[in-house]
Formats: C-alpha cells, structure tokens, sequence
C-alpha cells in the first residue's frame, strides 16, 4: 500500500497521469477513474498516521486533477501550456463559455501578445527615420534663362539629407536603466554617425538623472550629464551639461529648459542653450486635439494636426512658417514605436502660394486616401474578420440557439405566472437593428426573448448588469462580431414603456423615461 501512495510515482503535474487515464479520455472515463481512486486514497481508509497524511495529499491532488479535466475549457488550456497555463496571467479574461477551440486560440493570442508586450517593455525599441526633401524649385525658380536649359521646365526636387536612428533600453534594477543609441547622418553628401550609452536612475518619484558617453567619426568624444525635476505638479525643468572632445580641444556645453503648463492644452518652454551654439528660445504650444498643434519658437510659427489612421498608426502633418526659415511641410508617421519623418522644404521666403499649398496639400491629399484606401481597407478587413468570427463560432451557436429555444419552450410553460406582476414584457427583441436610413440596404438580426426576459422578472424589477446579454438563459448570439442592443416593449401599471439598450450597458425596469408619451 506504501508504494500506492509513492510521491515519487505519480507526477504532481500531470493531471492524466494521477488519474491514470489517456489524454483522449471521455468524461465517463474520468469520472469512472475519479471515484475509484477517491476510494482508495481516502484518508478515512487508514489508520497508519503517515499513510493517512500520504493519502490526505495524493486525495486531494486527484480531486484538483479531475476539477480541471472535466471542466473542457480548462483542459483545453492545461492540454497546451499545462498546469503552469492554468496559473499565469490571462487565463482569468477567457471567457469560459467558449468552446475548447475557441478557447485555445484566444489563450495562443493572449499568450503572444503578452510575450510581445513583455518584450516591448523590457527594451523599449524606438527608431527614427527621417529624409530632408529640397522642393524650394517649386515656388521659388529662375524664371529667364533657366527654362531654356535642358529639362529646366520640369522643377528640380531633391533629397538632400537623411538621419536614421535607434535605441534600445535595459532595466537594470527596479531604478536603474541602460539605453543604448545609435544615429547616421547625411547632409548633402558628408555623413557621419554616433553612438551613445545612457545609464538613467530614478531617482523619486518626482525626477531622474542620467550619465552619458558617446562617440562619432565627425566629432570627438562626449561625456554628459541630464537631470529631470518636476518642482510642481504644473512645472519642471531639465538641465543637461556635456564636455566634447575634439581635435581642437575640449568644448563644453549647457542646456537648461523650464517648462509649464499654461493650461489643459497649452504648454510653455524657455529654453538657454550656452556653448558651441548659444541661444535662447521660448516657444508656447497650443494642442486642441482638433487642430493639433500651433507652437511659437522665436520668429517662428508652427501649426499641424495628427489622425489615428490605424490600431497602432498615426499620421501627422506640420506646416513651419519664419524668418528666416521661409515655409517647411513636416509630414510623420508614428507606426508602433517607429517614426518616420519627411520634412519639405518648399521655400525661403514668406510666400502665400507655399503657405496655402502646405496647408491645404495635405488635406487634400488626406481625404482622397482615407476614402480611396483607408475606409476600404478598414471595411474589408473588418468583413474578414467578422467572417473568420462567423466561422470559427458557427457551431458554438447552433449548439447555443438550440439550448436557448429549449429554455425558451420551458419557460413558456410558466409564463402565465408572471402575467399577473406589476410588470409585464410584452416584446423584446435582441440583436442588430438597423435605425440609420443610410442603411436601409442592411438586414436586421434579431431573435424574439420576450419569455426569458419575462422569467428574469423579480418583484415588479427587471436588473441587467454590465455584461454581454447573449449568455443570458434563453438568449444567443444572432450576429457574431456585430453591434448588438436590447429592445423591450413593457406594460408597467398599465401604462405603456418601451426602451432600447446596448448590449453591455446595464439596464433597470420600470423606469419613468421609458414611458411613452400620449399613450394614456
């Protein structure tokens, strides 16, 4: 008997293992093997001291081992990541309705994009590609003896410079972080690079410092150093110092910015810069999230707006106006943790002709992509996957519409044992409506629930909380990946109330805005 209640025999881990059965075991065969073994190893069955600990143990991990197996959806997780699949983070947000497939190709996607999320904060990527386009020729040309020279008449559009780079981070400790940054650079046909080691610790809660090295091949050595200080909720101020070598000599330099919130949108920055190029500057930016940015630097005005166009993509466009910078386009694209940024340079004077093409170039060239490509790419992609949707759960919901017509026919029979309550369902209806005329064309789809919901009435109250209604007894999914609401025609003291709800919003009968009026 000792031997039966070995640890050593039976692996804590395998669930198939402790109840001796195969992995494509039915629930009758582990059921079966369930109660056998809950008869051996009951401790109640022995009197020796150790035996009856060992059994009390080895009764309890068969108990935990047929919970999981009978329960399918748990043994669809435990089958591909086992018992520690069980346990790790995500597991809680699968809905355990789903079918075993539908389970494990939920947990295959939480599980990647943890990975990748975890992958993502750990190193922190961030690139930077930006190209310099010289489009100057298009405003600003020769206009006599330049348009007879070959191809004169077509304007001369060049790219003239061309800055690539990235970084990476580190966590050292919970504090201390090491980014590593690298750059190439190219100006009119001289380039360099650089790279750069940071080592950043946290301070508080309210600042960080930061020590830097680096080197390039166009200039020497660097050593810096970089404080953050946040002295208010609405006010905080960087100070960098840093010491260039080169071959003519050590050249120091010093970078101070104060910045503060004006208000909710707006922020402004002073900022003194002494060394190799000194300066100072104050600039304000206004951001409205309408028309995203209008920033004062000096003599120069800055103004532009961003647009989701994408999950993880955002499109902006900046026009710069000064003197004597002339007027500059500044396209971005933010693609993940990837910016990509093209800056044109249209001219280098203040002409109303480059300043109204930058401005209205972009909007134009925007609407005509976000109705020729965009919307189409969104809307066939959501089609794909509504109907990957569709399929994948085609089965789980004949099985679903089956159980709910079958609930629905018990519930009938009791039906006339609310008829007498305070409040009476006299219609309701769950699935997709079609309200807007633009979308005549559209089929509704909804299935009838007024006797489930008619059953769920408790002392003249119906109470729905925050959660989909299609699990609810009686109902299903009649339109898997679609909006859905909830509309429910009530008698409630004799008086008529009707009421349409969105599918995850809680609902609460009898109310007096749902009363219908002038019908008395």
């Amino acid at each position: 008997m000792a031997s039966a209640l070995d640890d050593d025999e039976i692996s804590k881990d395998d669930y198939y293992s402790l109840l001796n059965v195969r992995r494509e075991a039915t629930q009758d065969e582990l059921k079966a093997s369930y109660r056998r073994l809950c008869m051996l190893y009951h401790p109640d069955k022995h009197r020796d001291p150790e035996l009856k600990q060992q059994a009390e143990k080895l009764f309890n991990l068969v108990h935990e081992a047929y919970e999981v197996l009978r329960d399918p959806q748990a043994r669809a997780i435990y089958d591909i990541y086992g018992k520690r699949g069980l346990e790790v983070d995500g597991w809680e947000v699968v809905e355990r309705r789903r079918a075993p497939a539908e389970i494990r190709e939920e947990y295959e996607r939480l599980q990647k994009e943890r990975e990748e999320r975890r992958l993502q904060q750990r190193t922190n990527p961030k690139g930077t590609i930006s190209v310099g386009i010289d489009a100057t020729d298009l405003f600003d040309r020769y206009e006599e003896d330049y348009e007879d020279m070959v191809g004169g008449g077509i304007p001369h559009v060049e790219i003239n410079k061309m800055h690539i780079s990235q970084s990476i981070e580190a966590p050292l400790t919970t504090k201390d972080t090491a980014i590593l940054s690298g750059s190439l650079s190219t100006h009119n046909g001289n380039g360099g690079g650089t790279i750069n080691l940071a080592l950043r610790k946290v301070t508080s809660t309210k600042g960080w410092g930061e020590i830097e090295f680096g080197a390039g091949d166009t200039h020497g050595p660097l050593f810096g150093m970089k404080v953050f200080r946040n002295l208010t909720p609405r006010f905080f101020v960087t100070a960098q110092c840093g010491l260039q070598f080169s071959s003519r000599g050590m050249r120091p330099g010093v970078t101070t910015v104060l910045a503060r919130h004006l208000d909710k949108n707006t922020m402004g920055y002073l900022q003194w810069r002494w060394g190799i190029q000194s300066s100072m500057n104050t600039s304000i930016v206004r951001d409205t999230k309408r028309l995203s940015e209008v920033s004062f630097f000096g003599t120069v005005v800055e103004y532009g707006a961003e647009r989701k166009i994408s999950r993880h993509s955002v499109l902006g466009a900046t026009v710069s106006i000064g003197v004597p910078q002339g007027v500059s386009l500044k396209i971005k694209l933010n693609r993940a943790s990837q910016t990509y940024f093209f800056p044109i340079h249209l001219t280098d004077q203040l002409l109303p002709s480059a300043v109204f093409y930058a401005t209205v170039g972009p909007l134009v060239f925007y609407v005509a992509i976000q109705q020729l490509v965009i919307r189409p790419y969104l809307r066939a992609q959501k089609e794909q996957d509504l109907e990957k949707q569709r399929e994948s759960s085609a089965s789980n919901i004949a099985k679903k519409k089956q159980e709910a017509e079958a609930v629905s026919q018990k519930m009938d029979s009791l039906f006339f044992t609310f008829t007498l309550s305070g409040l009476i369902i006299l219609n309701a209806w769950y699935g997709k409506f079609v309200t807007d005329n633009s979308k005549r064309h559209e089929r509704a789809k909804v299935i009838d629930v007024t006797v489930p919901l008619q059953c769920l009435v408790k002392d003249s109250k119906l109470i729905l909380t925050e959660t989909a209604k299609s699990g609810l007894p009686g109902f299903y999914d009649p339109c898997v990946g679609e909006e859905k609401s909830l509309k429910v025609l009530y008698q409630f003291r004799g008086v008529m109330h009707q009421v349409l709800s969105g599918d995850t919003e809680p609902l609460r009968i009898p109310k007096q805005s749902h009363r219908i009026d002038g019908d008395t």
